[in-house]
């Protein structure tokens, strides 16, 4: 078996969490590996491997961080089709499957291969021109495809100062309505309980496949998110000229929206493979997760 750790180096708590479990590893006869710089810093035993490749080689993919961290890697790792675990040294932690305390008798189960994988529907965001022609992205998978993925949501908002855009929003080629707003957010049910869900939005069920489209404080007296079927296709245009419109990936990556361009968002052909005990329930994390508050850091919890 080959594992692969993905910690988020900013967490002061994620390289000696993934110093430990790469000992671990090890003493059951696994085989770790990492990014060249990630395994720099985790010390001997550790086997530098490009992303590009682990989606050859790797068994899974053992997340070190929160959700935001979780959200990177699965970004990064497209188009392989890698089961990733996430390990939560975060706050609320939905997407992450273990807390640390439970990690060890987690991995147990994991190296055992007693586990499912739950496959995520994501979006596919992309940019074009006046002349409805595709626009460059800055995370394409190869220069033939300008598209930009998300698990999360994809979120077009206005720039730093306080004045509303105007955003058309079709559904398929019929308007829905043209909103005065701070934006609009393009949600899976996945993100259902992220930005969407702090904008007013719905709580969907990750086993369905919807886009939930909710805008971000809106100015008028009424409005509601549309849950819309998975097959359709959302556009969204940006009526006059607003210099500092961006469009954003899961809170990860930024791309700046000029005038004359809009935006297309469908289902992704891709999913996103997150690995799961075999008793994790939805519902339970939620009950849970909305109530939590702040937690102390990992490693002083031992």
């Amino acid at each position: 078996m080959k594992v692969a750790l993905f910690p988020n180096l900013d967490k002061q708590d994620s390289v000696p969490v993934a110093r430990k479990i790469s000992q671990w590893m090890k003493d059951r006869n696994v085989e770790v590996v990492a990014t060249a710089e990630t395994a720099k810093l985790l010390g001997e035993g550790i086997g530098p491997l490009p992303l590009d490749l682990w989606g050859k080689s790797v068994d899974f993919v053992v997340v070190l961080g929160g959700d935001g961290t979780l959200l990177n890697a699965v970004g990064s790792l497209l188009p392989a089709e890698i089961p990733v675990l996430g390990v939560n040294l975060g706050h609320l932690g939905f997407l992450t499957e273990v807390e640390y305390y439970d990690l060890w008798k987690a991995m147990e189960e994991f190296i055992r291969g007693e586990y499912k994988v739950e496959k995520r529907m994501m979006l596919k965001a992309t940019i074009k021109d006046g002349e409805d022609k595709p626009v460059a992205s800055s995370r394409p998978f190869g220069k033939e495809d300008p598209g930009l993925y998300a698990l999360n949501e994809i979120v077009i908002t206005k720039g730093p100062f306080a004045r509303l855009i105007n955003l058309e929003v079709k559904v398929g080629s019929v308007t829905v309505d043209t909103y005065s707003a701070d934006g609009m957010i393009v949600a899976t049910p996945t993100g259902s309980t992220a930005y969407s869900l702090s904008a007013g939005g719905p709580i969907v069920d990750p086993a369905l496949e919807v886009m939930i489209l909710t805008p971000i404080c809106p100015h008028t007296l009424y409005w509601r998110s549309l849950v819309i079927p998975p097959d359709e296709t959302v556009e969204v245009l940006i009526g006059g000229s607003h210099p500092d419109t961006m469009l954003t990936v899961d809170g990860q990556r930024g791309v700046r929206l000029v005038s004359g361009q809009h935006v297309e968002i469908r289902r992704a052909e891709c999913k996103a493979y997150l690995m799961r005990s075999k008793t994790w329930n939805f519902y339970e994390v939620l009950r849970k997760k909305l109530k939590e508050g702040d937690r102390e850091g990992v490693l002083g919890r031992e």
